[in-house]
């Protein structure tokens, strides 16, 4: 004997239109269109999460260029640097530290500036040897 569907589809309606709820005109009233939108918007959803990683990182990077030019030195310059005293501190971390504690960052900045001097002289150092 079949066994009809109706009660279970019935529950899966029900729960589409409530998630649907709050959407305009036959987004909200219409089956299809229902399915289709939430679908989409799934999507939408989906993608979005990664591009707010990527928006809030570029608006760290921004703000900490923004705090190392104000004390004379470029961004890339800086995060070399930063790589060389072994500062595990990631982009949000330093532009909080940028805004909230400016003392601790300038700390910072001279703790960099003072690797970067000894890298450069390193450099300059074995290219002197090898044009010599």
């Amino acid at each position: 004997m079949r066994a009809p569907k109706g009660a279970a589809r019935n529950k899966a309606k029900k729960r589409l239109f409530r998630a649907v709820e709050g959407f305009v005109g036959g987004r909200r009233r219409l089956l299809r269109m229902a399915k289709e939108t939430l679908l989409r918007a799934g999507v939408f959803a989906f993608r979005d999460r990664r591009a707010k990683k990527r928006s809030f990182r570029r608006l760290f990077i921004t703000r900490v260029s923004a705090a190392v030019e104000m004390r004379g030195l470029r961004y890339s310059r800086f995060i070399h640097g930063l790589r060389l005293t072994r500062i595990g501190l990631d982009r949000k971390s330093l532009s909080e530290v940028a805004i909230h504690d400016p003392e601790t960052f300038d700390a910072i900045v001279a703790r960099v500036r003072e690797a970067l001097d000894q890298h450069d002289a390193a450099v300059r150092q074995r290219q002197a040897t090898r044009t010599a």
